[in-house]
């Protein structure tokens, strides 16, 4: 059997999550796809995979194995195009990765666009709130939140976001104010798992080098950023998020922030690539076609929430 092919078969399942999803992707029989993961450990000696009748999981020499194959699954598509003369044809499935609410609400209406655009181009779009390894999980383009360290990425910034505080105008005018950290100990807290259940941090007051904490007991807890909006925007209590993801509520009126005075510095947003992808149509042709719509957006979002 052949090795490359019989990885392009292991990497399937994968994505597709189980052993039945990889033969319908692929068009062959289960047993056609059992044979080629089969063949792999084999080859290597060892179990990659732990299979129920339902899913599939990594073994922990599966995990580095995978990595390994999309690497060179990638490196063998670049040189096909290579060969072919047609490194200016954007094709094959671009991989992309973003936070979860970007992903949904500005992400989605960009990949419309350009699978529109590009239809020899299919897009596997994995929203994550948690950063992953681009090139151990074969991901072209993502974007990111907050500084960068890892120097191996090509990072073009699109924009910043802020952590805001934020309430509904109706709960504010019905609660004591909220002038300093301080005063949220006399709120209800809505507390969103991506910020802190029992504490808030707060830049050091002019002077100090030490972070203020707010230590809290949130009426209300959740584990999503639309469970928080829809709770503050219903009175329920304040709650802090991310500014872009509530510059919809404020430019209505639904939502206001409080403590600009006391936020943390704003954080980057980048749009990166791994190094030597930008020499890839089908990236190439996304980073032209993204940078300038999400440049715009954030901008706007900027605007609505400053």
């Amino acid at each position: 059997m052949d090795r490359l092919d019989a990885m392009k078969v292991f990497v399937a399942a994968l994505d597709e999550g189980s052993l039945a999803g990889a033969s319908r992707k692929l068009h062959r029989s289960p047993a056609a796809v059992s044979r080629a993961i089969a063949f792999l450990e084999e080859h290597v000696g060892t179990e990659l995979l732990h299979r129920t009748t339902r899913s599939i999981k990594l073994s922990e020499a599966g995990e580095r194995y995978a990595a390994a194959c999309r690497r060179v699954l990638i490196d063998l598509d670049e040189a096909d195009i290579m060969a072919a003369g047609e490194r200016s044809v954007p094709r094959g499935t671009l991989a992309v990765t973003a936070p979860v609410f970007i992903g949904e609400t500005v992400l989605g209406p960009i990949l419309d666009a350009f699978m529109d655009a590009y239809p020899a181009v299919s897009v596997r779009l994995y929203l994550l709130d948690r950063s992953v390894n681009l090139i151990d999980e074969g991901i072209d383009v993502a974007l990111r939140i907050g500084h960068l360290a890892d120097s191996s990425l090509i990072a073009t910034r699109v924009g910043e976001i802020r952590s805001v505080v934020a309430a509904a105008p109706r709960y504010l005018t019905q609660n004591p104010r909220i002038v300093e950290p301080t005063d949220l100990a006399k709120h209800q807290i809505i507390a969103f798992t991506g910020f802190g259940l029992d504490s808030w941090s707060f830049p050091p007051l002019k002077g100090s080098s030490i972070t203020r904490t707010v230590h809290f007991t949130p009426r209300l807890i959740v584990n999503s950023i639309r469970g928080a909006i829809v709770a503050a925007v219903n009175g329920r209590g304040v709650t802090r998020i991310f500014s872009y993801h509530i510059a919809q509520q404020i430019h209505e009126g639904a939502l206001e922030v409080v403590l600009k005075d006391h936020e943390h510095p704003p954080l980057p947003l980048h749009l990166i690539v791994p190094q030597g992808r930008l020499s890839v149509p089908k990236v190439r042709a996304f980073v032209d076609l993204a940078l300038p719509r999400l440049r715009s957006h954030f901008a706007l979002a900027s605007r609505l929430t400053g």
